[in-house]
């Protein structure tokens, strides 16, 4: 069958098979990035709420990619940037991706988390004005972070010392617990657009991060933009990476409402498409045209992967697999690719070993690419020892 024939009803139908072939192409799976820039470029950002995974993903799609290649776009040339995001998702992305996620996406949810935030103070005691303290605090850790041009959490305690207050948290639930009053502080600020996580304490498998402030950290501001600029851009970019998309997919990706989501579409003036599956998607106008088969290909992706996280629907790529391949939460773990679709996962076993299990019956040829990726993968982390954050069914039954 072709893979974008026109259907019965007059729009364009685009088949899994179509679909498929631009996830290998556009995501880079199919044919490597020149760096780990473009990638992040092209994918609208990589996902870090893992430290791991953007690493991961980068070796993956750049070819002869290496840990300080990433680290001199972070730390020295500050060429990427590690941001809050669409669904309060950690991202690594270009300073210009950077604006435009956190005006159409990240900023929506600041003032919630300030409410938050401000109600834990007041009920918990810590602040009789809760909204006065987070003003007041906020302000301290600001110019304690201009000062030190660097600091964790830790250590900006020691210069504003309300930020060791405890809050509780999830009281009378077993997954209740405290935390340090920084915890929502930091992450305010961060949603703010104010600061920004900069060299982690550790290696590049550690998730403990230096803050500083965002304009000092790249010597300006970042780009202004208006909103329904910045949503247009946004969406814009996304559909040329993860068109087409249904409109399901579109609000769960972005967190938007249907409101926002909706004007977005007219201002790009995106078109509609048939899936195949009996579904509505949307791409680019003209983005219609056959990708073309790419060569065979395998990538095995670390739990998160911004591939496997792109769609909500997921069926096309994911068959029934998603129960083992995802948390109770919606977590991916970590998957094995091959021509456009997961079939199966992987792990790193105490003695650095890669252990793979596919759910479904492949040819030899995949077979053998499989193997090849795996001891690819095996033989690139070396003595380096990583644990997804997300533990997925599969995942654990590989690791024992």
């Amino acid at each position: 069958m072709s893979p974008s024939v026109p259907s019965l009803a007059g729009m364009h139908r685009i088949t899994i098979e179509e679909r498929r072939a631009r996830l290998g192409v556009r995501h880079h799976l199919a044919e490597p990035a020149p760096s780990v820039g473009r990638a992040a470029e092209d994918l609208v950002g990589l996902h870090s709420s893992d430290p791991v995974t953007v690493y991961l993903s980068a070796f993956a799609r750049v070819e002869g990619f290496t840990p300080p290649d990433l680290e001199a776009a972070l730390y020295e040339r500050k060429t990427l940037l590690r941001m809050l995001g669409m669904r309060r998702t950690l991202f690594v992305a270009t300073p210009e991706i950077a604006a435009i996620m956190d005006e159409a996406c990240t900023k929506a949810f600041a003032p919630a988390e300030r409410r938050r935030l401000i109600r834990m103070l007041e009920d918990q005691g810590i602040a009789r004005d809760g909204a006065r303290w987070v003003d007041r605090v906020g302000k301290r850790t600001l110019a304690a972070l201009r000062k030190r041009g660097e600091a964790t959490a830790v250590e900006l305690t020691k210069d504003v010392p309300e930020l060791g207050a405890k809050l509780t948290f999830g009281e009378g639930k077993t997954w209740g617990g405290q935390m340090g009053v920084s915890t929502r502080v930091l992450f305010l600020l961060a949603s703010q657009g104010l600061i920004v996580r900069g060299r982690p304490r550790g290696s590049w498998i550690s998730g403990q991060y230096r803050w500083a402030e965002l304009e000092a950290w790249i010597g300006a501001p970042l780009p202004t933009i208006g909103h329904a600029e910045a949503s247009a851009a946004l969406l814009e970019r996304w559909l040329r990476a993860f068109g087409p998309a249904t409109i399901t997919d579109l609000r769960w990706w972005t967190g938007w409402t249907v409101r926002q989501t909706n004007a977005a579409l007219d201002v790009v003036g995106a078109e509609e498409v048939d899936l195949e599956g009996d579904a509505t998607g949307y791409v680019l106008s003209g983005d219609l045209g056959p990708t073309g088969t790419p060569d065979r290909w395998v990538r095995l992706l670390p739990g998160l992967d911004p591939t496997v996280m792109g769609w909500k629907e997921r069926d096309w790529y994911l068959g029934e697999h998603a129960s083992m391949l995802f948390d109770r939460n919606g977590n991916a773990g970590p998957t094995v690719w091959a021509d456009g679709r997961a079939i199966g996962g992987w792990t790193q076993k105490a003695d650095g070993t890669v252990a793979v299990e596919l759910l479904e019956r492949v040819d030899r040829r995949t077979q053998t690419l499989v193997r090849q990726e795996r001891d690819r993968l095996q033989a690139w982390l070396g003595d380096t020892r990583i644990t997804p954050r997300f533990r997925t069914p599969m995942e654990k039954d590989l690791g024992g």
